[in-house]
Order: C-alpha cells, then structure tokens, then sequence
C-alpha cells in the first residue's frame, strides 16, 4: 500500500471517522502539502474501490468514512507502519 492511502487511513483512523461518523472528501486533502493534493484525492479514489472506506453521497458533496467491517484490516495495516517507524527510529 503506497504512502498516500496508509496516511489517509491513518488520519481518518486517528479522528474516528468511522461507520456513520463521515467528513467531507475536502476535508481528507487538507493538512497535506498542496503539491500532494490530487495523488491524496486518487488515493482517496482507490481507497474507495477497494472497499476501505465508504462513501457518502449528499446534496452538497461526497462525504468518506472508514468501512467497519475493514477496521481490523486498517489496524493491521497502520500497526505494521507504526513497527516499521519505530524500529527505524532506534538506529
């Protein structure tokens, strides 16, 4: 999985977007540098397909959370690059 999905996961994760508690698809790009944007927003879009997170149509724009039933997917997955950065912290 490429840098920018474990960091989308990892920022909806940490803010509890999860199941009925959604945020804006806007709302996933930001505190990403601006150069980064639109590789956020395919990853965003891939992210979707495979079926991590769930989309939420509205009337005034699409609106994303992380899939239940994938959680404990995403937590293996962020805890794999949690190890990864600590054991690399050590040297």
């Amino acid at each position: 999985m490429d840098i920018y999905k474990k960091a989308i996961l990892e920022k909806l994760y940490k803010r509890r977007y999860v199941g009925g508690r959604h945020t804006s698809e806007d709302n996933v790009t930001k505190g990403f540098p601006k150069h980064a944007r639109g590789e956020i927003k395919k990853a965003l879009k891939l992210l979707i397909n495979e079926g991590y997170i769930v989309p939420k149509p509205t009337s005034y724009g699409l609106e994303v959370s992380l899939n239940p039933r994938k959680i404990e997917d995403i937590r293996r997955i962020l805890e794999v690059e949690q190890t990864l950065q600590k054991f690399l912290s050590d040297f």
